[in-house]
Formats: C-alpha cells, sequence, structure tokens
C-alpha cells in the first residue's frame, strides 16, 4: 500500500529538502522500516535502541494517534496520511 507521510522540518535535512514522501507499508513497522532504507538515518530519530516510537515523537495515521491504535503494529492501507509530528517542550509556566 502507498501511504503519504508528513516529514516534520527538522527530519527533512534526511529526505532531501522533502516536506512528503510516499512509501509502501502495510503497518506503520514497515513504514518507519522503508523509510529507513529510503532515507538513512530517520529509524535512529523515529525509534529507541529497541525498535519502538520514542516517547517525543508522535505519529498519525489520518489524524489518529498510532499510540491509541496499535502502535508499530497500525495497519496502514493505500491512500492513508502519516503524520510524524516531533514534541515540543519548554516555555514558561
Amino acid at each position: 500500500m502507498s501511504v503519504s507521510v508528513r516529514i516534520p522540518t527538522p527530519l527533512r535535512k534526511l529526505t532531501n529538502g522533502a516536506d512528503e514522501v510516499n512509501v509502501e507499508a502495510a503497518n506503520i513497522g514497515q513504514l518507519i522500516d522503508n523509510l529507513e532504507a529510503a532515507h538513512a538515518g530517520l529509524k535512529d530519530r523515529l525509534c529507541d535502541e529497541k525498535g519502538e516510537i520514542r516517547r517525543f515523537v508522535n505519529v498519525y495515521v489520518n489524524d489518529e494517534d498510532v499510540r491509541f491504535l496499535d502502535g508499530r503494529a497500525t495497519a496502514l492501507k493505500d491512500g492513508d496520511e502519516v503524520s510524524i509530528v516531533p514534541a515540543i517542550a519548554g516555555g514558561r509556566m
């Protein structure tokens, strides 16, 4: 299945400046592996040493957070839109 992946600004240097890439994948885990194959270095930014999505990285499939779906096993279908959104921290209280 071909899905569209929105790439956040801090990671675009790994996609030659592309803000969106198309990837063939059946689930989020495969999508991350295929992103890595096409754009070396992305997996290290998205996943921890155990291969799990990092706490400060949010991944959405059609506006649904994969943490509340099936995580890396979240199924994808042709035409889905995946957004990678790094968490932002800081500021004043």
